[in-house]
């Protein structure tokens, strides 16, 4: 099944790569400490890419700051494997020309956020191979 980049598709794609986090061993505990009601986050989650990839405007909070509480827990490679997980749940949910635009507008977001949080550029391998 090819989900469409629309809100359905957008939501069944964030409900997926949700679920791979929080099985994740080294992302699941982080996440699942900080977010304490998931529908209501999934909900966040799906407006937010709903604004960046379809222009919707749905999403009105602010992720800085939210990420910013978490630093602490958060390291750099985390970026990296959150990204890895990103483009394999898009590589295997949206069509290819989707899929990439999922994963290019993925890696700008982590690189703006990773240089908030820790003052540096993100380095390094970005993207797992799919599989």
């Amino acid at each position: 099944m090819v989900l469409k980049l629309d809100e359905p598709g957008l939501r069944a794609l964030v409900g997926a790569f949700y679920e791979r986090v929080r099985a994740d061993p080294e992302l699941g505990p982080v996440f699942n400490d900080a977010i304490a009601d998931w529908p209501t986050h999934l909900d966040t989650l799906a407006a937010f890419w709903s604004s960046v990839m379809l222009g919707t405007g749905r999403y009105k909070g602010r992720p800085m700051p939210a990420h910013f509480r978490h630093r602490a827990r958060i390291s750099p490679a985390m970026f990296t494997r959150w990204l890895g997980l990103w483009g394999r749940t898009a590589d295997e949910l949206m069509a290819p020309e989707d899929a990439q635009a999922l994963r290019e507008r993925a890696l700008r977001i982590a690189q703006s956020l990773q240089a908030m949080l820790f003052g540096q550029p993100m380095g390094g391998p970005v993207f797992m191979p799919p599989g």
